[in-house]
């Protein structure tokens, strides 16, 4: 199943990996390599960024963060293919997405010797920007007839295990899921709370709104360090958020018409 079908696609770039995580994803379906396999992968190259960072090697750091996000996309291509679908995937990923961007950007501030509050509010800042693009792509997907509905809008509640994976990995792992994304999942909801019951988003405003997406924001972070602009990172990521109440106020004004027809499931 893909996540949107093909009239509703829109051009992401944050997505840039996709179609070298889909020729990947071919080479593996038939192999013993699961979509977990392969989320551990892209956690070790995040941790490569990570020590690469902090030696000074800042464009291989920049190179694996690329890599990494490459990879993220694979997982998610292997389960489609293979038609595995697991909640233990889907928050393993966000998970170690959370980890390894609290560690990146502890990495910088450990090179940097920028105040602390920088990197705290850095990091911040990276996740609510995440949260904001998810939100709205996650609506996306579940106005469409087709699109992939492993994640909720609204994640309340521990969901029943899919066929072949444990229901008690899925409990530990959905609580740490809401132990590190709920505070966000809040804020965003709290400023756009109608934005799952509008009418679907149109792809220039999607597209508007993939400069959020986590594997746009790596792509940024790695270009800056190949730049030797490291001291930078943390501020611009603090400036970044200016579009957050900009992306809000557009969709409220432009994108605001209630759905009519199916119902989101929510």
């Amino acid at each position: 199943m893909s996540k949107l079908n093909a009239g509703e696609k829109f051009l992401d770039v944050s997505d840039y990996g996709r179609p070298a995580a889909r020729s990947a994803a071919n080479l593996l379906a038939q192999t013993n390599v699961t979509p977990i396999h392969v989320t551990l992968l892209f956690g070790v190259c995040g941790l490569i960024a990570v020590y690469s960072i902090i030696q000074g090697y800042y464009i291989v750091a920049g190179i694996f963060l690329i890599l990494k996000s490459v990879i993220d996309a694979v997982d998610g291509e292997l389960a489609r293919i293979k038609k595995t679908p697991s909640y233990t995937g889907r928050y393993l990923d966000s998970v170690f997405d959370y980890i390894l961007n609290f560690l990146l950007l502890m990495a910088i501030w450990s090179v940097t010797g920028q105040p602390f509050w920088l990197v705290v509010f850095a990091f911040l800042a990276l996740q609510l920007q995440g949260t904001l693009y998810n939100y709205y792509y996650v609506i996306l997907r579940h106005q469409s007839a087709t699109g992939d509905k492993t994640s909720q809008i609204f994640e309340t509640k521990t969901p029943s295990a899919l066929p072949g994976e444990s229901q008690k990995s899925v409990n530990i792992l959905f609580a740490i899921y809401k132990l590190f994304y709920s505070i966000f999942d809040k804020l965003i909801y709290w400023l756009d709370r109608n934005a799952h019951i509008s009418k679907p988003f149109s792809k220039w405003f999607m597209t508007a709104v993939s400069i959020y997406g986590l594997g746009f924001q790596l792509l940024i972070i790695a270009v800056m360090l190949a730049a030797n602009l490291i001291e930078w990172i943390l501020p611009f990521l603090l400036f970044y958020s200016v579009f957050i109440p900009i992306f809000i106020g557009i969709r409220r004004v432009f994108l605001s018409g209630r759905m009519s027809g199916r119902k989101i499931n929510a």
